[in-house]
């Protein structure tokens, strides 16, 4: 396995260890493919998340959102006293208990999340708030200082 040395990005870049970590721990995340997923963007600020999770109900699936990451659990219900025991010639279903993550970008929210034939969509997006959206500046006609009284500059008729 590969290794990453990041202290060169420490010393030389302010207020950017949040992105420096991200980086090496996605570069020594082991993944276990388990469950399968698709990240998609359905608008310029929207995005969704499809996991297959076959075999798992809405009861058995937590979503939590906390400081930017995003965790999706699945955990399988025992019910062997309801159920009478199965003998499977072949399973192909792994039914077995997982944790996805995944790191969301700064103003990034989940929306909903629904759960319809085995595959859980969850939407995403991004509202960035008034302060950091783009505003026009409007430009004055602007004004001059002359012996301390200002005047203002005669608009052009």
């Amino acid at each position: 396995m590969r290794t990453y040395d990041f202290t060169p990005l420490y010393r030389t870049a302010v207020g950017f260890d949040r992105l420096a970590n991200q980086l090496k721990n996605a570069a020594t995340q082991s993944d276990s493919g388990y469950p399968p997923y698709n990240i998609e963007t359905t608008g310029e600020n929207a995005y969704r998340i499809e996991i297959a999770v076959a075999g798992f109900t809405a009861d058995e699936l937590n979503i939590e959102v906390k400081e930017n990451l995003l965790t999706v659990t699945g955990r399988k219900t025992a019910n062997d006293d309801a159920a009478p025991q199965k003998t499977y010639l072949h399973r192909g279903l792994a039914e077995r208990d997982f944790e996805r993550r995944f790191q969301l970008a700064d103003y990034v929210i989940v929306q909903d999340a629904d759960l319809v034939n085995g595959l859980l969509s969850i939407s995403l997006k991004r509202e960035l708030p008034e302060a950091l959206k783009p505003r026009r500046v409007e430009i004055g006609a602007g004004s001059s200082v002359i012996e301390g009284k200002i005047e203002k500059k005669a608009k052009a008729a």
